[in-house]
């Protein structure tokens, strides 16, 4: 009876043992901090993608995508880029040719600035604040690849939670031609003049929701205003929760704030 006990004994320590293994493996495969892991965790995430309506042109892109690490060199230097005050932080991305291109713009677009105001209650001043902080009003939109970088982000440890809708976001636009695999963005897989996520461009994105058309990205950011809670007639600082969910650094949002009121001021 000793002998069988602790035969049982053994064979209960190695499941154990194996449970422990296989748990280490799933955990492994679920994110990665280097590329090593990047193809096994593609594999198991088409099946994530899959279940969740990406079709075949968007498992192709993901299948091709490569691991980012210019992406991620990006990433661990975010916090650094939205440190000191906001008057630090306002120098250091030109807010004063902001506020004088953006004034200049509103005037150029009058038409098509007073038509997203009526159709969402969103004043210029705001829609130019962030054309101009995120792209230069559309310069430079960036060169990353945006499946790759997407993918790459809900693959990383730090954030996967926050980046995997945006990554099955921008399979399902893959999917529906307004994204290719070889479209390219900014380094953390943002799109258009105004440097959506994918996952926004599902639910805000309007018409054809190809972001790289002014038009089209404008009012889009309009749209995500609103369904973030814009509320008309009330001027951007009274409007931060709004500003808030296109950026969620403080002083990212105050220095967006003060832009536009300086724009809409004028």
């Amino acid at each position: 009876m000793a002998f069988l006990a602790t035969g049982r004994m053994v064979v209960m320590a190695g499941a154990a043992a194996l449970g422990l293994l296989l748990t280490g493996a799933a955990q492994a495969q679920s994110c990665g901090d280097s590329a090593a892991g990047f193809e096994a965790w593609k594999a198991n995430f088409a099946e994530q993608a899959k279940a969740s309506g990406v079709k075949k042109k968007g498992l192709a892109a993901l299948a091709n995508a490569d691991y980012a690490t210019a992406t991620i060199k990006a990433d661990r230097a975010v916090k650094k880029a939205f440190s000191g005050s906001v008057e630090d932080f306002m120098k250091r991305r030109g807010a004063s040719t902001i506020i004088s291109k953006g004034r200049s713009l509103k005037k150029q677009n009058a038409a098509l600035f007073n038509k997203i105001e009526s159709t969402y209650g969103v004043s210029p001043g705001v829609i130019l604040a962030i054309w101009g902080m995120e792209t230069g009003f559309g310069s430079f939109m960036g060169k990353q690849n945006t499946v790759s970088a997407i993918v790459t982000l809900a693959y990383d440890c730090r954030r996967p939670e926050f980046f995997t809708p945006h990554a099955i976001g921008a399979l399902k636009l893959v999917d529906s031609g307004a994204l290719s695999s070889s479209s390219v963005g900014a380094m953390h897989g943002e799109i258009g003049h105004t440097q959506f996520l994918p996952g926004n461009v599902l639910t805000y994105g309007v018409g054809n929701k190809n972001l790289r058309d002014k038009n089209i990205a404008l009012m889009s950011t309009a749209n995500f205003l609103r369904g973030k809670g814009w509320q008309p007639g009330v001027s951007a600082d009274g409007n931060m929760g709004a500003i808030a969910g296109w950026n969620s650094a403080r002083v990212y949002q105050q220095a967006i704030a003060r832009i536009a009121m300086a724009i809409d001021g004028d």
